[in-house]
């Protein structure tokens, strides 16, 4: 049984679901808390993914966004387009040309992280010190930093996790390089791009060949992840018992599939092959509440608007997920698949269990 000091996982990650209305100034409430990382996906239509920070901040009115789908540099949009407000319980969004963030009549879904204790620093390791900035939760074990790259080998980026993050993404803001993943399983020859369906290759130029510790993350001298003075987003995420997970499984192809293991019942999920090109799967359970989930999911590295599929691709559990269909997104036979999932402890200290649905 899966304790946790994390007795309510949306104090920390929530998702919220909202309807646009073309104004310029909704406000989406309901968040649970103040959201450091909004990540949000027009459910209706092939728009990009919009990812939103506090570390990064605004231009003007606006917060800078990055799209997780594209590799394209940092962006912003006009006075009363997109994100212009982050506040305790959820944020505020605005519409002039962009159906990404509250087109009048359009579903959108929004995945909210909490960080909050700020600071910054002096990058560490070979080469020149630069600077960096950060927020970060030490309790649910997640932290954004922004940070200039030296582009010498062995960099080291201290994360303030006091935790060993086993799932870190970065992203160029100057130029059109692709996002890279570190997962856990892959290790720290590898990379996954999380943008493209490529799977995921060994390269030294990206994590240095070196596994992140408690205080820092080392780089490479790759111009993804550390190029002389180009500024980056770096979201790094330690694994927290009974709240989040970073895990791998192997498929069967059947229809009865794998059963996972987390120790809590998920309630964000995305999923990558490891071993083959396949589509970044994810999906949660506000959208779906009830069993199977996955019957409406989204891609990370795609536009596509959120697709319905006749098929039953996964159950939610209280203690872990369970594949119910034979797919590449999640499981074919032989395939190795790695997983970030997030979601509501068994018991906690409040004593108050998860059930299945």
């Amino acid at each position: 049984m899966a304790y946790t000091t994390i007795n309510k996982h949306t104090d920390f990650f929530n998702t919220v679901l909202y309807t646009g209305d073309g104004n310029a100034s909704k406000a989406i409430t309901g968040v649970g808390h103040q959201p450091d990382l909004v990540w949000l996906k027009n459910r209706d239509a092939g728009t990009d993914h919009q990812l939103q920070d506090s570390v990064r901040g605004k231009s003007g009115s606006n917060y800078y966004y990055v799209q997780c789908n594209t590799n394209a540099s940092q962006g912003v949009q006009g006075d009363n387009d997109g994100v212009n407000t982050l506040g305790t319980d959820g944020f505020t969004v605005g519409y002039s040309n962009s159906a990404a963030w509250n087109e009048s009549g359009a579903d959108y879904l929004a995945w909210n992280w909490k960080a909050g204790t700020t600071g910054s620093g002096t990058t560490t390791g070979s080469g020149t010190g630069k600077a960096y900035s950060y927020s970060v939760n030490t309790t649910s074990g997640f932290s954004i930093i922004k940070y200039v790259g030296n582009g010498t080998a062995g960099h080291t980026l201290p994360h303030h996790l006091g935790a060993v993050p086993q799932c870190i993404l970065v992203k160029d803001l100057d130029a059109s390089t692709n996002w890279q993943m570190y997962h856990v399983h892959t290790g720290n020859t590898h990379t996954t791009e999380l943008n493209i369906n490529n799977a995921p290759f060994s390269s030294n130029s990206r994590w240095n060949n070196t596994t992140p510790s408690s205080t820092v993350v080392t780089l490479g001298d790759g111009n993804n992840t550390n190029n002389n003075n180009t500024n980056y987003i770096m979201y790094a995420f330690a694994p927290k018992t009974g709240y989040s997970k970073f895990g791998t499984y192997d498929g069967t192809g059947q229809a009865d599939g794998p059963f996972i293991y987390t120790g809590f019942k998920p309630s964000w999920l995305l999923i990558f092959n490891e071993d083959a090109a396949e589509d970044r799967f994810m999906v949660n359970n506000v959208v779906e509440p009830n069993n199977p989930t996955g019957v409406k999911f989204l891609t990370a590295n795609n536009e596509t608007a959120e697709q319905t599929s006749a098929t039953k691709y996964v159950d939610f559990l209280s203690n872990g997920f369970k594949s119910r269909a034979a797919t590449g997104y999640h499981n074919d036979n032989g395939v190795t698949y790695n997983y970030l999932a997030f979601g509501q402890s068994l018991v906690g200290s409040n004593n108050v269990c998860a059930t299945a649905v």
